[in-house]
């Protein structure tokens, strides 16, 4: 069947041998990968006959018949520039590197010369907020710190213009997409579950996360596509639960029963 409109893989920390992940716990731990699989992912994109790219190239959508995938990175973990570049180089692919402005320099995060030397290396470096946040639980003052001034942050540090956000939790609205657009980005990504069509909002793209259980063949399905209408169905109840309870309760419940 052929592929209707351009997967994003969403990744958070690659883990590698004898290195410890910048966070500890299990609820942690969930979303990273290890480096030896992602690089299973990597070839397997090859044998499928797919593209991994940035954002700015999936914006610009695929040739006829081209297979493609958007390959997206959050947090700006040093694993990023350690792992997943050099995975991604040998295999002849992009992505985009959404970083987190407050966590540059931190224990286990990219440092600012290391962003650059990522930026520099030629991949794309998006912004995931100033400070983490949750940018639906923000007034106007603190969508223009963690989206106008984070931006202008990166865009200092690495010397280019910044084009895509990604919202920390994949938490959007209309108000975080507007601000976005204001600022002059080009993208707003979410962790809303499905494809991205040519016609699709670009401030309001869907993502899919690949985590530690997802398996080879798992990950084969994810590009292609299949079997997303079970997982679009729990993100439409987990999505009701965040909004029903708050971001911080909602959190504050789903560490608890990940770490029990």
């Amino acid at each position: 069947m052929p592929q209707a409109g351009i997967v994003y893989l969403t990744y958070h920390e690659l883990q590698m041998p004898g290195r410890p992940l910048c966070l500890p716990g299990e609820a942690y731990e969930r979303f990273t990968v290890q480096e030896s699989e992602f690089r299973r992912q990597l070839a397997r994109l090859h044998s499928l006959g797919f593209r991994a790219m940035n954002v700015s190239g999936a914006l610009r959508s695929l040739s006829p018949g081209e297979r493609g995938v958007a390959v997206t990175f959050d947090d700006g973990c040093e694993s990023d520039l350690l792992a997943a570049a050099p995975a991604l180089r040998d295999a002849g692919f992009n992505a985009t590197f959404y970083a987190v402005v407050d966590w540059l320099g931190r224990r286990g995060w990219l440092s600012e010369a290391q962003l650059r030397e990522l930026s520099d290396s030629g991949f794309e470096i998006g912004c995931h907020s100033k400070s983490h946040a949750y940018l639906n639980d923000l007034g106007p003052d603190g969508l223009e710190e963690e989206i106008v001034k984070a931006k202008d942050q990166l865009e200092q540090i690495i010397g280019k213009r910044v084009d895509h956000l990604s919202c920390p939790g994949g938490r959007w609205n209309r108000k975080i997409a507007q601000v976005a657009r204001d600022a002059g980005y080009l993208s707003v990504a979410t962790s809303r579950i499905g494809t991205n069509l040519p016609s699709r909002d670009a401030f309001c793209l869907n993502r899919v996360g690949v985590v530690k259980s997802t398996t080879l063949d798992e990950f084969s399905r994810l590009c292609r596509a299949e079997g997303f209408f079970v997982r679009r169905a729990r993100y439409t109840v987990l999505a009701a639960v965040k909004h029903l309870l708050g971001n911080a309760l909602y959190d504050k419940l789903w560490s608890a029963v990940l770490n029990r």
